[in-house]
């Protein structure tokens, strides 16, 4: 997985981010917040979940998908259009 490899820093801070996220949940139910804090914090953990899993599979996409494309001119369009219904469905 070399494309992970060259973006591997930015992945990372992204995955601590994540980590803090997560203990910031643990942490709620410790204390024993109320339910729509800790609601809260497990959407917004969930949304970096799902950015990171965007990320890394856009990357996949463009470095393993568009390769097998290569004799098709019409193969970077859809691969645009992949990558388009990738991310909508991550929002």
């Amino acid at each position: 997985m070399s494309h992970t490899v060259q973006e591997k820093q930015k992945l990372l801070n992204r995955v601590r981010r994540i980590k803090g996220q997560v203990e910031a949940i643990e942490r709620a139910l410790e204390e024993a917040h109320g339910c729509s804090d800790v609601l809260q914090r497990i959407t917004s953990c969930r949304g970096a979940m799902n950015g990171l899993l965007a990320v890394v599979l856009e990357d996949h996409i463009r470095n393993h998908l568009v390769d097998a494309e290569s004799g098709d001119e019409d193969g970077a369009s859809a691969t645009e259009q992949l990558i388009e219904v990738v991310h909508s469905y991550f929002k």
